[in-house]
């Protein structure tokens, strides 16, 4: 025996293991790193230590003293009240554990706590979701109703008629249609563009997206819009310019130099100040190698997935609104979409880490929570829709899902493409990265992917250049 309780044979698989370890000692540690940076990413250079302590007892004393306050003063003759109390305490209790137990995510601007509460509202709306999945229509729509009495007297075909008088085209008509919903659409996709930061792939999401209206009008009225609409509105000046904008931010962040200082080390109150707001900015910018002219079929398969299923969760919206009849200006639309919009930042973050990066084996746990997010909204859609899919045209979804794979396959092939023969030999350089492979190598061949010069030199030309924001002298004084 080798141990205490422990077989010569168990003692003998140890010491393979242990022995294999040594072999590759770097490998496991810097597969379990490169996920920790994208699942729960550190804080550098920590100088206000109070900010990130856990403060656990102190949250635990506070927060049971709120909650008494609330239980013993507030008024409980109501029933619907005390109802909609306990929901609302049963969230803040949720997310003060998410703040507690929860990753940090990739991102740890302004703070990490804040992308924990994040992580956390992501899951209480999954599980939200999972609890509506098994109710009735009836059920869901009563729900909607005690939150919002006024949703009896809306019905969804009391929205203004969409698609008419199309001939009528002049710059007159063409103003009045940029409403509020216009500089919304205008500002997310500009949202858009600083997250995939790919124009190829945003321009593939903006033209297969008027596709898709027009492949669905005849389920969602809304979607029927005259063609001066659908492609001078939308996709030159909203989505074009979203997406120029967005990337004209991306360039600009991606070529500043960032060197950061402790607010302690700043005597002036401006330099304070001006420091305490910088610290909702991004700590670094990373440029963004989606593709390059090397990557396998996974990493082109994976890149065009993403294409599918951000049209996907595009639709999600429309179909909740239209089959569980909100206006599209009513609190819980939008609050979805700003909920469903923080969510994304870090979902594609970590979808591009595992898509591109050789040492990431699993895909983040934020990035998990919105695929689910989205599955069973297009399920709730679909099970409490049956009525308005039974109107469904075969033919337009089989042309719809056709299509989306054959544009997601020629926009990608093309983007590979333009990286191998048209860009320059510092832009090569630059978007050279390591890619996925289709197996990993035998254990007589493997090797540790740092030793490859290929490896090293893309990731040191990749790396973003961490330096201190040090506030002027004029500034200071």
């Amino acid at each position: 025996m080798s141990g205490c309780g422990e077989t010569q044979e168990e003692a003998r698989a140890r010491m393979r293991a242990d022995n294999l370890f040594q072999m590759h000692p770097s490998r496991p540690r810097k597969q379990k790193s490169v996920f920790s940076e994208v699942n729960e990413r550190g804080v550098d250079d920590i100088t206000l230590e109070v900010f990130y302590k856990p403060h656990t007892i102190t949250l635990l004393l506070v927060s049971i003293c709120v909650i008494m306050y609330i239980a013993f003063t507030r008024n409980d003759v109501d029933i619907q009240d005390n109802i909609w109390a306990g929901i609302l305490c049963v969230g803040f209790y949720f997310l003060i554990i998410s703040l507690l137990a929860f990753p940090n995510g990739p991102f740890t601007r302004p703070h990490p706590a804040i992308w924990r509460m994040v992580f956390g509202a992501s899951v209480i709306y999954l599980c939200t979701l999972l609890f509506l999945l098994f109710q009735r229509y009836e059920s869901v729509m009563a729900i909607f109703r005690w939150l919002d009495p006024g949703l009896k007297n809306f019905h969804i075909d009391q929205e203004k008629e969409y698609g008419v008088n199309c001939s009528d085209v002049n710059l007159e008509k063409i103003w009045n249609h940029l409403d509020v919903f216009a500089v919304a659409h205008f500002l997310g996709w500009l949202f858009k563009a600083i997250l995939v930061r790919h124009w190829g792939i945003l321009w593939a999401i903006s033209f297969m997206w008027e596709f898709t209206e027009v492949q669905f009008a005849h389920l969602l009225p809304n979607f029927k819009e005259c063609w001066w609409d659908a492609l001078i509105l939308d996709v030159f000046i909203c989505n074009g310019l979203g997406i120029w904008l967005g990337l004209k931010i991306c360039s600009i962040l991606e070529m500043r130099e960032y060197k950061w200082v402790s607010i302690r080390d700043i005597h002036s109150t401006t330099g304070k100040i001006k420091r305490a707001v910088l610290q909702f900015t991004p700590e670094n910018w990373t440029h963004m190698r989606w593709l390059d002219p090397k990557c396998t079929y996974m990493r082109f398969f994976a890149v065009c997935q993403l294409v599918i299923f951000w049209q996907v969760s595009e639709l999600n919206t429309f179909f909740l609104k239209h089959i569980f009849e909100m206006p599209p200006s009513h609190p819980i639309v939008v609050g979805r979409l700003a909920l469903v919009g923080v969510i994304v930042a870090p979902s594609v973050r970590q979808y591009y880490i595992y898509v591109t990066d050789t040492q990431c084996k699993r895909v983040g746990t934020q990035c998990w929570v919105y695929g689910a997010i989205m599955f069973l909204e297009a399920v709730l859609c679909i099970k409490n829709g049956r009525e308005l899919f039974s109107r469904t045209q075969a033919s337009n979804i089989i042309i719809w899902l056709l299509a989306q794979l054959f544009c997601a396959i020629v926009v990608v092939t093309g983007c590979v493409l333009w990286h191998f023969y048209f860009k320059n030999e510092g832009e090569k350089s630059r978007d050279s990265s390591p890619v996925k492979h289709l197996s990993s190598p035998s254990d007589d061949d493997e090797e540790d992917i740092s030793s490859h010069s290929d490896y090293r030199s893309a990731t040191t030309a990749d790396q973003t250049v961490r330096r201190r924001l040090v506030p002027s002298e004029s500034e200071e004084n």
